[in-house]
């Protein structure tokens, strides 16, 4: 591995790790020496990058360091382009609007070769199953729940269960989860004061309000994670 690429590699494994993160594991995960790897180091802190750390405790990535002119393998572009297009096929419009126009951000940064590479790109995502939709109910827009889960504000709903009963919930949004043919809001309920799933196309009506949760999203997303035994993703 070339030197520049291998200093773009420990940029981004530095990245992919939220906590500080050893030596040894950098060396593991790049293929290289311990010796090359606290070099490395060195010179990325040389020209700029906000690494803290050392040597026997672990490195960690402070955010706002900005990469090189953009560089990507020829697997990275593919699943940018692949993940854009199952996005497309499997969530609202405004989300698949937003993958459209994000890829063509990346292209427009690109060297001209790696540009033609995501135009002529032969993987395809085939097309989802078919939403789940509760009779005579229209899907419901996706947009305050995303909203509420960035801003960390509470949202009111009107939930019907499988019997057709309804209830006023009050939850603190915790995570959006997208499958093949339901979409489920994973959220701390006010009412059941504990975590509860709500189906989306279950819920009836939803406000959002300009009431902040008084916890953390990160800290009850991680709670959340533990008590349903559901591994965290990158």
């Amino acid at each position: 591995m070339a030197r520049a690429q291998r200093l773009l590699e420990l940029i981004q494994v530095l990245r992919r790790h939220r906590r500080p993160v050893s030596g040894q594991t950098l060396s593991e995960e790049l293929g290289v020496s311990l010796r090359t790897v606290y070099r490395d180091i060195q010179t990325l802190i040389g020209q700029g990058a906000s690494i803290d750390g050392e040597a026997g405790v672990g490195y960690v990535l402070r955010p706002g360091f900005v990469l090189p002119p953009l560089m990507l393998s020829d697997e990275e572009i593919e699943a940018l382009v692949l993940g854009s297009r199952f996005l497309a096929q499997r969530t609202d419009e405004p989300l698949a609007r937003a993958a459209q126009n994000a890829i063509a951000k990346i292209a427009a940064v690109l060297p001209e070769d790696l540009r033609d590479s995501i135009e002529g790109n032969g993987l395809l995502a085939g097309p989802a199953s078919r939403l789940r939709v509760e009779p005579e109910r229209a899907p419901i827009d996706l947009t305050p729940i995303r909203q509420a889960i960035r801003s960390e504000r509470k949202l009111v709903l009107q939930y019907a269960d499988a019997q057709g009963g309804r209830t006023r919930r009050t939850v603190w949004p915790v995570a959006l989860g997208f499958f093949d043919r339901v979409r489920v809001l994973a959220a701390w309920c006010e009412l059941r004061q504990d975590y509860r799933h709500f189906r989306t196309d279950r819920i009836v009506a939803l406000r959002l309000t300009d009431k902040r949760y008084p916890r953390r999203r990160r800290a009850m997303m991680q709670e959340w994670h533990a008590k349903e035994g559901i591994p965290e993703q990158i």
